[in-house]
């Protein structure tokens, strides 16, 4: 029995140390299994940086080539862009020179024209004279609108803002286009106004100069009537007529270069740059031009512009009266023409000569005090031309000629091209300034006027 008890007892202690041995393993187990997950864990996040990794650097290769292909496009770009720019720009300035030169044989041939009709008395030769110089009027019209595109292209001509008085533009456009619509049987008003406005003159008239064109050459019945009134802190210069006027859907389109609508005047409808010329002034300026428009009723363009103290309008020169009454004071009048254009030139001499002037011609400041010398005679009246060649300036000739002279010469400056800068110089110092191609009738009356 105490053997049988010894061996229960010595059962249950190695039971006891099985089951403590167990646990012992089982914890052994779990360190393992914790350890071996603790390996797996770690290793899996450095498989996965090194994958990051590699991600990584092929996106930024990506990445990489494509900014280099960007910076070459943006390359390509800019060189075109530079290339569009100088083609441009020379397109421009050829434009600019190509017109300047071809207004010269125009201006020659005007003046001729303008011998030749005092020189016919028939009433057949009279309307073929007629004929041609509305052609001519016509082809010069195309230039200046040519020559004013191309310069704002070119970024020739800036403009000189400042105070302007309404009156000063609108009484000499009643006088330009008030015969124009007489001959056509249209009643013209312009509105007299105080008021002044903020802008540059040069180029509102010739805003306004294209807007009441435009009026009266699509008008057949009826009139046209330019007026300026507030509107809340703005002054607006308002031009309707009494045309045909505009559908909705090519309301915006007659503001692009050569859209035009159909004219009442048959081959005198313009070549569709106008409205286009009246846009490009308004943008350089900063005014809002406005279109209300109905088919059958006519239409109203609005030019708004900043409003100015019409105490702070410069007076600019002086004003020249015209003379509708017989011209006097150019009999036996010496006339010293200095233009540099043989054609210009001879015309210019022919026409002069018509009135009953003693004309001397040169081409150049030492070739016209040569010419003075020669003759032992001072000059009545200067007539140059601005732009002379050898880069010399017909102002600058005047001035010359003046000072060497010793005499306050009137003097008359002809140029091709807007006056500009040199108008105003010339405005100073007492010169006339006229634009080829130069109105035989604005020329005898200025030239009677000076030598009055």
């Amino acid at each position: 029995m105490s053997e049988l008890r010894e061996d229960s007892r010595s059962i249950e202690a190695l039971e006891r140390e099985a089951a403590k041995l167990r646990k012992i393993n089982a914890a052994l187990m779990s360190r393992v299994e914790r350890s071996m997950d603790q390996q797996f864990n770690a290793f899996s996040l450095f498989e996965t940086a090194i994958a990051l990794d590699h991600q990584v650097r092929d996106r930024t290769r990506q990445l990489r080539d494509a900014l280099h292909s960007i910076e070459k496009a943006n390359e390509s770009l800019y060189r075109a862009k530079q290339q569009a720019e100088a083609a441009s720009s020379l397109k421009s300035s050829v434009l600019i020179s190509v017109t300047h030169d071809l207004l010269q044989p125009l201006n020659a041939a005007r003046l001729t024209l303008s011998t030749l009709a005092e020189m016919i008395s028939s009433r057949n030769g009279t309307a073929l004279v007629e004929q041609v110089d509305r052609s001519l009027l016509t082809l010069e019209n195309l230039l200046r609108s040519l020559l004013d595109i191309a310069k704002l292209d070119a970024g020739a001509l800036r403009p000189d803002v400042r105070p302007i008085a309404i009156s000063s533009l609108f009484e000499p456009l009643l006088d330009e286009f008030a015969p124009e619509a007489a001959k056509r049987g249209l009643s013209l008003r312009i509105l007299p106004s105080s008021l002044a406005v903020v802008s540059d003159a040069m180029m509102l008239r010739r805003i306004l100069q294209n807007l009441l064109a435009n009026a009266l050459r699509y008008t057949r019945t009826g009139g046209v009537v330019m007026g300026c009134r507030l509107r809340a802190d703005r002054a607006c210069i308002q031009i309707s007529d009494t045309g045909p006027g505009i559908a909705q859907a090519q309301q915006e389109a007659i503001f692009l270069e050569f859209q035009r609508g159909e004219s009442s005047i048959g081959d005198l409808a313009g070549f569709g740059l106008g409205l286009s010329i009246v846009r490009r002034f308004a943008n350089v300026l900063g005014h809002d031009i406005e279109l209300a428009s109905r088919l059958g009723h006519g239409s109203t363009f609005l030019v708004k512009l900043d409003r100015a103290d019409p105490a702070l309008v410069r007076e600019e020169g002086h004003e020249v009266q015209r003379i509708d009454v017989e011209y006097g004071g150019l009999q036996d009048a010496k006339i010293l023409l200095i233009e540099n254009d043989a054609s210009s030139a001879q015309a210019m001499a022919t026409l002069l000569e018509k009135w009953g002037c003693h004309v001397v011609t040169s081409v150049s400041l030492i070739d016209a005090l040569t010419q003075i010398a020669a003759l032992g005679e001072l000059p009545d009246a200067i007539v140059a031309d601005l732009h002379l060649d050898h880069q010399e300036s017909g102002l600058a000739a005047v001035q010359q000629i003046r000072q060497q002279l010793q005499l306050e010469v009137p003097a008359v400056i002809v140029t091709a091209a807007y006056p500009g800068k040199a108008a105003k110089e010339a405005s100073l110092c007492g010169l006339e300034v006229l634009t080829k191609p130069v109105k035989p009738a604005e020329m005898r009356a200025l030239l009677s006027f000076l030598l009055a």
